[in-house]
């Protein structure tokens, strides 16, 4: 995958060649989608809550009695079915937390970036060094990418310049690139990445995680063989006459 590389006044320099297992990966919705709702979980406080009849005050006598009335019977005035009463089945403080699995984070991860170089969302930035940490140069910078919509800025590390740059603007964010994720870069139109976090994306995304799987799946799954360990069989055990034990007659 060739990606142009662009100077801060919006000039093209070059064309940079990405690993394509990073940058030219079919695009899996059901993944992302699952990655979705797992990043968008993890971000819910979780902290509604509602009263139940037994939390409600009130409501601890009778209305009226059983039976004679004509009415349907009651108990509480705290029911659920009663005005200012409790309710039923509503929602309580919880967690939303889950954990996405490792690999399937760095599929859609991977996902995402290559169908943001596909769509011509992805700009490589040669350097940031005209970002002085002031809105207008941020602005001038994009300006000069003709980038009107919300943008993703990623940057090797925590680049203090180009985040004072970027608070005053709504629309535009910050990150450092070993903190990108699929829910990040799918919530902005564009992506802005130095050349120097496109290697490290490249580098750190090309290859698997072993993981806990052993050197035996790492094999399997790069189609090396594996060989069987080789297990001695041991002898049996062949009974010696002299050393039986004569037992003693009745």
């Amino acid at each position: 995958m060739q990606i142009s590389v662009k100077n801060q006044t919006g000039d093209a320099l070059d064309n940079i060649e990405l690993n394509d297992a990073v940058f030219d990966v079919p695009m899996n919705p059901t993944l992302v989608h699952q990655a979705m709702v797992i990043y968008q979980g993890n971000k819910r406080h979780g902290t509604s809550d509602t009263k139940t009849r037994a939390q409600v005050s009130g409501g601890g006598r009778k209305p009226w009695i059983q039976k004679h009335t004509g009415r349907a019977r009651q108990g509480s005035t705290r029911s659920p079915q009663w005005r200012h009463g409790g309710v039923a089945f509503g929602p309580h403080p919880r967690s939303y937390r889950a954990v996405l699995p490792k690999r399937m984070k760095r599929q859609a991860l991977r996902c995402v970036l290559s169908e943001k170089a596909r769509k011509d969302r992805l700009i490589c930035l040669d350097s940031t060094s005209t970002i002085d940490g002031k809105t207008k140069s941020m602005t001038q910078l994009l300006e000069n990418l003709a980038i009107g919509g919300s943008a993703l800025v990623v940057t090797k590390g925590t680049d203090r310049s180009v985040v004072l740059a970027a608070n005053n603007l709504t629309k535009i964010w910050t990150l450092p690139v070993h903190q990108l994720n699929a829910l990040e870069l799918l919530s902005k139109d564009m992506v802005i990445m130095t050349v120097e976090a496109a290697r490290w994306v490249e580098e750190t995304l090309a290859s698997e995680p072993h993981g806990r799987r052993g050197t035996k799946w790492t094999a399997l799954s790069a189609g090396t063989a594996v060989a069987k360990p080789v297990v001695e069989e041991m002898a049996e055990p062949v009974a010696d006459a002299a050393a039986e034990v004569p037992t003693e007659e009745a």
